[in-house]
């Protein structure tokens, strides 16, 4: 076992950071909304195929990552649900009990930004080329 997977945490900080991850997910689900609306906008005024090939390219990857979104959300939100479980399973020891941390969802969440930041960047450089 490694030193990652002993770790523990209070319950607040787990569910802290589940805060944080849930709000950045929504943030990025509202963007990809947004980026959409501007691909039909290019898919409007363009007919090179090289270009609606592009725009289709980003508009898969849209829909995987908003897909990606919706399973982590849900993850938490299961996660969620077992610490209320815990919470009200030990009521009065809530604040002192340590509970194992979540590296493989932290690792996942890191992953998801640095994907999503590269997606994104590729993105804005192509509309600054066609808008």
């Amino acid at each position: 076992m490694t030193t990652a997977s002993k770790t523990k945490k209070h319950i607040d900080d787990l569910h802290f950071e589940h805060k944080v991850w849930k709000n950045q997910l929504e943030f990025c689900k509202g963007e990809i909304e947004f980026f959409k609306n501007r691909l039909e906008e290019i898919s409007q005024r363009y007919t090179d195929t090289d270009i609606l090939k592009q725009l289709e390219q980003f508009q898969n990857q849209f829909i995987i990552q908003r897909d990606e979104i919706d399973r982590f959300l849900h993850d938490i939100n299961v996660h969620e649900d077992a610490l209320a479980k815990e919470a009200m399973d030990h009521p009065v020891a809530t604040d002192r009990v340590l509970l194992n941390d979540h590296p493989a969802e932290r690792d996942r969440f890191e992953t998801f930004n640095k994907l999503y930041s590269e997606l994104k960047s590729e993105y804005m450089d192509y509309l600054r080329k066609w808008m």
